[in-house]
């Protein structure tokens, strides 16, 4: 039931184990070995993509919210753009389902309402809305969406933001949804992720800062050369 999986959720960390192709870590196995290493760290679930999934449910026990990123020419939309999209996400066993829900078109001219209203219905699995702004959270909200996060804050030409989380998304999306809402992107250190919780996420998300060693090596190397 979604509430089981969000009660795990609660207060938690979420650790994103994803590897971009090109990257050492680029291999499901690798990525299981994240999970694991976090779940081993106290984390509250795991964001994963395929074909990551199946092998990380192998090593971990935690909740997984999966993805499929599938990059479709002519389409901006690429975190689980279509139905078939989730239901592979489905058959790999993941907890819930998340998906973009910004109003950008998909194949088809299937619109996020009738995708949510599809997974929730044919696949029995919660639905995670990666939004960009307020306004689209209420609209996924409306649509049926369990829970909303901020992941695409600064991943739209239309909602970019600076460094670190978008704090005032975050807060304003809390005052105007009743379902649970998740905070991701830009989340960088311990103290940020205390601070969404502190203002009412239901939980937090942070991947580059923990299983990206690239990207936290640079940042390293950034500052001793500043």
């Amino acid at each position: 039931m979604p509430s089981n999986v969000l009660a795990k959720l609660k207060g938690g960390l979420i650790v994103s184990c994803q590897a971009e192709e090109g990257s050492p870590f680029f291999e499901p196995g690798l990525m299981a070995r994240f999970a694991r290493a976090a779940e081993m760290g106290g984390a509250a679930g795991i964001r994963a993509k395929l074909p990551d999934i199946p092998a990380i449910r192998s090593l971990c026990d935690l909740p997984i919210i999966g993805i499929d990123k599938v990059y479709l020419e002519g389409f901006e939309v690429y975190i689980t753009p279509r139905f078939e999209d989730a239901q592979r996400i489905a058959a790999a066993r993941a907890d819930l389902i998340a998906l973009d829900c910004t109003p950008r078109p998909r194949p088809h001219g299937v619109t996020m309402e009738e995708l949510v209203a599809r997974i929730k219905g044919e696949l029995r699995l919660p639905v995670m809305a990666d939004i960009a702004t307020l306004a689209e959270a209420i609209a996924a909200e409306k649509a049926g969406a369990d829970v909303i996060a901020t992941t695409l804050s600064g991943y739209t030409p239309y909602a970019l933001r600076g460094e670190g989380p978008d704090w005032q998304l975050l807060e304003a999306i809390l005052r105007a949804v009743r379902v649970p809402v998740i905070l991701e992107g830009g989340v960088g250190t311990p103290g940020e992720a205390r601070c969404g919780l502190d203002m009412g996420a239901w939980a937090v998300v942070v991947g580059t800062s923990i299983t990206r060693p690239t990207d936290i090596t640079k940042r390293f190397v950034r500052s001793l050369q500043g």
